[in-house]
């Protein structure tokens, strides 16, 4: 119980200096989030004051990308040390460190996230105040995006630098004791953005005593396999020497060109990707009726014979079902809308739509349609789904236009 109102439930998550726990409010019967700092303030009047100014600072901080902050308070812990915590609303998400577990991030999402993380940094370093621990655990993933956690501790620029952070993410000039600088959280975004990039921080070290023991003369490491722009981004804000990072209005404006290009070179090629199968589908049709004239005239050629060759497949199936054709157009054509639809599979990354295609136009479209199949198609489907590069609901919207083109071909 903290303050005789905040009683901690159970742990939400745990960064290098505090802990998050669910809690209840029992003077306003709400569940709230109780963030707790695990270093003590210790006697010092001079620094509590500080940590208050700092909270009182945050608190009329106000972002819609930033946890609110309801409440802080100092409490004696059972050593008999003073430590602080933070109130915050009790939002629901997952931290975007559990979700780095899982394996890198795409580029895009990457970026998508350190761009709004630059914006809330951006609009804090405009009033003066530093986050001073940027990190995987102090995001949350909500559904109305990711939202940054801790602006209850942060400090004014220009204040003493303290031994506040978590080390991976720690910049190298505060290990000299150099004044708080919007380049720390900087640099922590460069750490971050590396680490959703590859699933691993840039460097080894995860403790102070490591972190002092490295001599790191080298240039920062680059990140392999994403736009130029991005990865150049990323190497400036690891930067050994705060003047040489990017300020976070630059960031800011350097993810947004970024992700802009992507977004505006996926339109281009699924508009090219619609007109290719467009010309897929009359090619489809072509081949059919052009089958079909070729059945016509191998019929008239057998009609003078006595023993007659029995029809293809191809043709028994034009001859049972005339509209056929344009049956399979018309279900091949609902497949690719559905697929450049904004909805469900509007966020289906370029290189798994044009995969995506070309795996349709290979088992689907060139065959006959006894030889046909969506097999290949599906297993793709599965195989995007399981790597998080597929919503689910993209995957039951493309697997129903599948069957429809399966019903088309006449094996519903």
């Amino acid at each position: 119980m903290l303050a005789r109102r905040y009683l901690l439930l159970d742990p939400l998550a745990r960064g290098g200096m505090s802990v998050i726990w669910r809690a209840f409010d029992q003077s306003l019967h709400r569940m709230i989030a109780v963030k707790v700092l695990t270093a003590s303030l210790h006697a010092d009047h001079g620094e509590r004051v500080s940590v208050r100014s700092e909270a009182r600072a945050a608190a009329r901080f106000i972002h819609p990308d930033s946890i609110e902050i309801y409440d802080y308070g100092e409490t004696v812990t059972t050593n008999g040390g003073v430590a602080a915590y933070v109130v915050m609303p009790l939002l629901d998400g997952t931290p975007l460190a559990e979700r780095i577990e899982s394996g890198p991030l795409p580029w895009t999402e990457a970026a998508g996230i350190a761009l709004r993380l630059a914006r809330v940094l951006m609009a804090g370093h405009a009033r003066g105040l530093v986050h001073r621990d940027v990190t995987a655990e102090n995001v949350l993933l909500t559904a109305d995006g990711p939202k940054l956690l801790d602006f209850g501790i942060a400090a004014w620029a220009g204040d003493p630098e303290d031994d506040r952070g978590t080390p991976p993410y720690v910049a190298p000039e505060r290990l000299l004791g150099a004044p708080t600088h919007p380049a720390v959280d900087v640099y922590a975004l460069g750490v971050l953005l590396h680490t959703m990039l590859t699933g691993r921080t840039p460097y080894p070290e995860t403790t102070w005593e490591e972190i002092e023991a490295a001599c790191r003369t080298s240039p920062p490491p680059r990140v392999p396999g994403v736009p130029h722009a991005v990865a150049s981004l990323c190497q400036r804000c690891l930067a050994h020497r705060p003047e040489e990072r990017p300020g976070a209005s630059d960031i800011v404006a350097e993810l947004t060109s970024a992700l802009g290009t992507a977004t505006l070179g996926r339109h281009v090629r699924r508009g090219l990707t619609v007109a290719g199968s467009a010309a897929i589908a009359l090619s489809a049709l072509l081949w059919f009726q052009q089958t079909g004239l070729q059945q016509q005239a191998l019929q008239r050629q057998a009609d003078k014979t006595v023993a007659k060759p029995s029809p293809s497949a191809t043709a028994r199936f034009i001859e049972s079902s005339p509209s056929a054709v344009s049956t399979v157009e018309q279900a091949v054509a609902g497949f690719t809308t559905a697929l450049v639809a904004r909805t469900p599979c509007g966020a289906t990354d370029a290189d798994v739509v044009l995969d995506l295609k070309q795996v349709l136009q290979a088992t689907v479209i060139p065959r006959g349609p006894y030889e046909s199949s969506t097999a290949d198609v599906r297993q793709k489907l599965s195989d995007r789904l399981r790597e998080g590069r597929l919503e689910p609901a993209c995957k039951s919207e493309l697997e129903a236009k599948l069957d429809d083109i399966e019903a088309a071909l006449g094996r519903d």
